[in-house]
């Protein structure tokens, strides 16, 4: 019951911000204008930004597995990576990394449990960086740094109680300083190409943003995936970004028309992904109808 009102609420919210997008659009004719005057040039730019950033995704997904000593090969971590972005998107709520979940234990014996301390630990970097671009440029060095390590004290406190009392973690050789740092290292990267692409996304949406701003504008984009029941986030994040003005100090108009090149031009990716998958058979090669979820 509880998963039906989920989907029911995401379909609600979707519907919401689609109507909200249509009356905006249909008010604000320059938009769609801005839309189609996209230069190739610009649209090469975020395509190239977001196949990088897919990379992250794909060396996220190869740091998990070394810290439960296993590997995966190449094509298979990036048709696995492909397919799941695809469904999460699509499909209800977080599905991508529930499939990812369900297709590692299944396919790489990576019990569940340990998939989620590992996703925690992520998330734990996600979140600690997301604040830090929050603030870093709107407030003084004290409260960014006391911001952060709040947010790193909580972080820790979850990933500590979950690896005690329900992954009994243990004493894992490849839980070690080098692969964390892996794992961080790549988090930062994904977090450098976001800024990279919302900062041209701004830029094209007529944003005169300074680079403190756009870190806070992604900051603040990026805490929408905690809530994410919407494909994409779609609504979510852009409701995140019009209550946080006051931080990164973006006006209403830039933001629905970053937010509709942004989905666009994602929409565009997936549609590449899509052809990928087809064309190198993924559904075959990962075994997909023996995957339960």
């Amino acid at each position: 019951m509880k998963r039906y009102l989920k989907t029911i609420l995401a379909i609600v919210i979707v519907t919401l911000t689609i109507s909200a997008f249509a009356y905006y659009l249909s008010t604000h004719p320059e938009t769609i204008d801005q839309l189609r005057s996209i230069p190739l040039r610009t649209l090469l730019v975020l395509l190239t930004l977001y196949a990088m950033w897919f990379g992250t995704l794909v060396l996220i997904t190869r740091v998990t597995l070394r810290l439960y000593q296993k590997t995966m090969g190449r094509q298979e971590n990036i048709l696995l990576n492909a397919y799941s972005s695809l469904i999460n998107f699509f499909g209800p709520g977080q599905s991508g990394p529930i499939f990812r979940g369900a297709y590692l234990k299944q396919r790489h014996n990576l019990e569940v449990k340990k998939f989620v301390f590992a996703s925690l630990l992520y998330y734990g970097f996600y979140a600690v960086l997301s604040v830090m671009l929050m603030f870093i440029g709107t407030k003084p060095w004290w409260q960014t740094t006391l911001l952060i390590v709040g947010v790193g004290v909580v972080s820790f406190v979850i990933i500590r109680w979950y690896a005690t009392k329900k992954a009994h973690i243990g004493d894992e050789p490849g839980i070690n300083l080098v692969n964390l740092s892996l794992l961080f290292g790549a988090t930062l990267l994904q977090m450098i190409l976001q800024v990279a692409i919302y900062g041209v996304e701004l830029h094209h949406a007529g944003a005169n943003a300074s680079l403190g701003q756009v870190l806070a504008y992604t900051g603040v984009a990026n805490l929408a995936l905690f809530v994410a029941l919407t494909p994409g986030a779609i609504g979510i994040r852009e409701s995140f970004l019009l209550f946080s003005q006051n931080l990164h100090q973006i006006s209403s108009a830039v933001i629905v028309a970053a937010s509709i090149i942004d989905r666009a031009v994602y929409l565009v990716f997936l549609g590449l992904l899509f052809i990928m998958v087809l064309g190198l058979h993924a559904k075959e090669k990962l075994h997909i109808k023996q995957i339960k979820v």
